[in-house]
């Protein structure tokens, strides 16, 4: 006879809870670093923001860096959210894969267009 209960129970399934757990928790801190770092750089400027002195917040490779680091780490945050959602509360197998593909494509093109606007300041 086999013990499917406390810490004999047999766990099966993706294991996908704290794998995602973390990986929410660490794109969430560095976003918050990140707001941390751009105000910083933000309130250093000085006087008036006109667009050449936001385009000079940007324009040192080191926060293109990090600021394709926080636009990668926004798109990969928000898919682990609204994956969730979608598989919460979407029972239809067909509609719940084309709702996430339709994410995926979304997320990436957002990114995507964030790195564009980047790179040309």
């Amino acid at each position: 006879m086999s013990v499917n209960y406390g810490s004999k129970r047999t766990v099966v399934g993706a294991h996908y809870g704290t794998r995602d757990f973390l990986a929410q928790r660490s794109t969430a801190v560095l976003m918050a670093l990140y707001t941390v770092v751009l105000l910083v750089r933000f309130l250093t400027v000085g006087g008036p923001v006109g667009y050449e002195q936001w385009a000079g917040i940007f324009a040192p490779q080191w926060m293109k860096f990090l600021t394709l680091a926080l636009f990668v780490a926004l798109g990969w945050h928000a898919w682990i959210g609204v994956r969730d959602i979608w598989m919460d509360y979407v029972k239809s197998v067909g509609l719940r894969l084309s709702l996430q593909v339709a994410t995926i494509v979304w997320l990436l093109g957002c990114v995507g267009w964030g790195i564009q606007v980047l790179w040309r300041l």
